[in-house]
């Protein structure tokens, strides 16, 4: 029995175990054994693990130059010779199958090996490194990452830089139009390899002159919240996702007042404050010089304060290009100084 997946692609239905049994996940042997029957053909290996990194038949498609439908006939002509389903077909993209977990554990080290040799892994005879394609979200780029890549230029490393959502950035990542993104959030499913980058602490800020009229720390730790009533609130959006989250973790409330000032870049933001528009919560990696500098004042000194990881996202079959791996350590490395 065969059903269609998201991709318009059929897959073959395994047969189900006798008397409701439990069928026990594949391992190592068990994958041998389903490839008994003969060797398995390269090219259709080499179509499921791009299927198994990417996360879609879509996505593995354009990173393997082929047509969409070529790849689902791959994918289908090597379920049936394993006789076993090899993907989840999900609204957006698949999953990957118990019986492909163990499969992929089995051919990836020999596949990227052969790239390697054969010439499909990487330049050879000395031709130049392919462009870096990162992407992420605009302020921590431009006030982080870019300045620690510099000395990378400099050696002859090319970047290519967009600005996004996390989300929609990784569905490009998935696609192949990305080779590295730095997350506000850790990625679904296991299609996709991450690490831990960076936390962001989020500060209560305002201008000195705000600041004073105010009462500062001592007043906001004394009554609360409630001392910043009648301060214009400058934010990132209207839905507020950055000062409610701060509200909800420090105070134990609910926010509920409207922004007066809404800009989609927090260095907007940031800049509004400084010019006394009225409070706001940021990065403090994006507040740090202005607050050293004395143009901002730090309003409230939790014991606690909320704080969000960053994740730096590669994508799969991205190694075959050097540059990126060092651009990947490279960053990993100096965020520790963010």
């Amino acid at each position: 029995m065969e059903d269609r997946d998201s991709d318009g692609s059929r897959g073959i239905t395994p047969d189900a175990a006798p008397d409701g049994a439990a069928v026990a996940a594949p391992d190592g042997a068990a994958v041998a054994q389903a490839a008994a029957g003969g060797p398995l053909d390269l090219n259709l290996l080499r179509t499921f693990l791009a299927v198994y990194r990417s996360g879609s038949f879509t996505a593995a498609a354009r990173l393997l130059g082929l047509s969409q439908p070529t790849v689902t006939t791959q994918i289908r002509t090597l379920e049936r010779q394993v006789g076993r389903e090899l993907f989840e077909r999900l609204p957006r993209g698949v999953a990957p199958a118990p019986f492909a977990d163990a499969l992929a554990a089995r051919v990836v080290d020999p596949l990227d090996a052969l790239a390697a040799v054969t010439g499909h892994g990487g330049p050879l005879d000395g031709a130049p490194a392919g462009p870096v394609h990162l992407a992420g979200p605009a302020e921590m780029l431009c006030h982080c990452a870019l300045p620690a890549l510099a000395p990378l230029v400099e050696k002859g490393v090319r970047l290519r830089v967009t600005t996004g959502l996390t989300d929609p950035l990784l569905d490009e990542l998935r696609a192949g139009r990305h080779d590295l993104v730095i997350a506000t959030a850790r990625p679904r499913g296991r299609s996709l390899s991450s690490v831990a980058l960076a936390d962001e602490e989020f500060v209560l800020v305002a201008a000195p002159s705000w600041a004073e009229r105010i009462g500062g720390d001592r007043r906001i730790t004394a009554e609360g919240p409630g001392a910043l009533h009648g301060v214009p609130l400058v934010t990132y959006a209207d839905d507020l996702p950055i000062a409610r989250r701060y509200w909800r973790h420090v105070f134990g409330k609910r926010l509920t007042c409207e922004a007066s000032v809404t800009v989609p870049d927090l260095r907007g933001v940031l800049a509004a404050v400084i010019a006394g528009a009225g409070f706001s919560v940021l990065p403090h990696y994006l507040c740090r010089d202005a607050l050293a500098a004395g143009t901002l004042a730090l309003l409230h000194d939790p014991e606690d304060a909320p704080i969000n990881t960053g994740y730096l996202v590669q994508r799969p079959g991205s190694a075959d290009n050097p540059h990126v791996a060092l651009v990947r350590d490279h960053l990993i490395q100096s965020a520790r100084g963010w």
